[in-house]
């Protein structure tokens, strides 16, 4: 049985995934490097471009299934061929690196040496993405984000970044930039059917999100009225009376004026967004709507 490349080693259930590498002895034995008396790495029975796409999705299918063994022979082998100053072999070596650590600290090592290519190497972009998948591993997905934002500034049409930075936005809450990300996608892909359902998904997330916030505004602002006018009305006496206080700071006319249009505009603010959610737990709207039309009225004189 040969390995196939018809689907993603990415995307291969764990089932699947298992049965590729059990091929694996099979595959490196039938695959092995022809020998001759002069050493050439990449002299094999067969040197096509599937072949080392096979090795690559071996790779992915060892790790996942605990094949160390074989998952480092298959990374050599790739070495070997196409030298380990290769960019896509550099990010291979540090995925077999992040499957070895067995720590935090080993893996803030791995950390430290990706930052170091890429001081050397600023468009490294595998390494990038390693860095990028490392960084969200172990919780800093501020840092990931950031990271992603960098590398789109460079590659701005690269849909594996914009995709991943959707779902990092996706998992802050952060649904407008997620939502953007997703567009940016549909600007290559218009007809990526699946990117257009996770859009939907997110419009939906977002517009629930809003509506359960204004509901919270909605129950709570009856105190908050009460609580915005009873200041109000402390402030504005404390300025009147300001003359026999010398610790209050004088108000003009002026700074009274704009607390008042400050003040006024909160209040039709909440007033206006009580109407999306249940009136009845607003027992003083009445008395604050009455406040705005006399307020109103009184400017209009």
């Amino acid at each position: 049985m040969s390995i196939t490349v018809a689907s993603s080693p990415l995307r291969l259930s764990n089932s699947e995934a298992l049965s590729k590498s059990q091929e694996a002895s099979q595959f490196i034995k039938r695959n092995a490097p022809a020998t001759s008396l002069i050493s050439f790495p990449f002299l094999t029975k067969n040197d096509s471009a599937e072949l080392w796409t096979n090795y690559e999705n071996l790779l992915y299918s060892c790790l996942r299934t605990g094949d160390d063994r074989a998952a480092h022979y298959c990374l050599e082998r790739l070495a070997s061929r196409f030298g380990t100053d290769d960019e896509r072999v550099m990010g291979l070596r540090g995925l077999y690196q992040e499957a070895m650590a067995e720590d935090s600290p080993a893996l803030l090592e791995i950390l430290h040496q990706y930052d170091e290519i890429l001081v050397q190497d600023p468009s490294n972009t595998p390494v990038r993405k390693r860095r990028v998948a490392l960084l969200r591993s172990i919780a800093r997905e501020g840092d990931a984000i950031n990271a992603l934002v960098e590398l789109l500034g460079a590659s701005p049409t690269d849909i594996e970044a914009w995709a991943e930075l959707a779902d990092l936005y996706t998992s802050q809450g952060l649904y407008q930039q997620a939502e953007f990300c997703l567009e940016e996608i549909l600007l290559s892909t218009p007809n990526a059917w699946n990117v257009h359902a996770r859009l939907g998904e997110i419009l939906y997330v977002s517009a629930a999100t809003s509506q359960d916030r204004i509901g919270s505004l909605t129950e709570s602002s009856s105190d908050k009225l009460m609580a915005t006018y009873t200041d109000g009305s402390q402030s504005a006496a404390k300025a009147v009376a300001n003359d026999n206080n010398d610790e209050l700071p004088v108000l003009s006319i002026k700074d009274l004026q704009n607390l008042t249009e400050r003040a006024t505009s909160t209040l039709a603010e909440t007033a206006r967004l009580s109407g999306y959610g249940d009136r009845s737990k607003l027992p003083n709207l009445s008395f604050v709507t009455d406040l705005l039309k006399s307020s109103t009225m009184a400017q209009q004189r």
